[in-house]
């Protein structure tokens, strides 16, 4: 097992579930439905990479090749860069600060990140 990931995940987790909450409670009669949306994606998101990291780190006990490795960086780095760059523009959104439409792109970014991870994954279970 690869405790790093798993306490990583378990942190991150927590922080799903702290972040859903705060957009469902305080965020909701607050911000427009689409930046709503896109807030509610970034925690989706965020909390189904954590069951996958979880997973990446029971994984590499029976599988300690490299490949596994790599698949939990990525998807660490993923989930900051998809579902960070969300929250990011959903603050600047509820600031009413102008001018960081830009962090848009990083979300896509992110996205090919999950995927990577996912491919190192199975990758990684293959070859162990």
């Amino acid at each position: 097992m690869h405790k790093g990931f798993l306490v990583t995940a378990i942190l991150l987790g927590a922080l799903s579930v702290a972040l859903g909450a705060f957009g469902a409670h305080a965020l909701k009669g607050i911000l427009a439905e689409d930046v709503l949306h896109a807030y509610e994606t970034a925690v989706r998101y965020q909390f189904f990479h954590v069951f996958a990291l979880a997973l990446t780190a029971i994984l590499y006990k029976s599988y300690p090749v490299r490949h596994l490795k790599t698949a939990g960086a990525l998807f660490i780095a993923g989930m900051i860069l998809f579902s960070g760059s969300l929250y990011l523009l959903t603050c600047i959104r509820v600031i009413g600060i102008n001018g960081f439409q830009w962090l848009g792109a990083i979300t896509p970014v992110g996205g090919i990140v999950l995927i990577l991870a996912w491919c190192f994954l199975a990758v990684g279970v293959r070859k162990g």
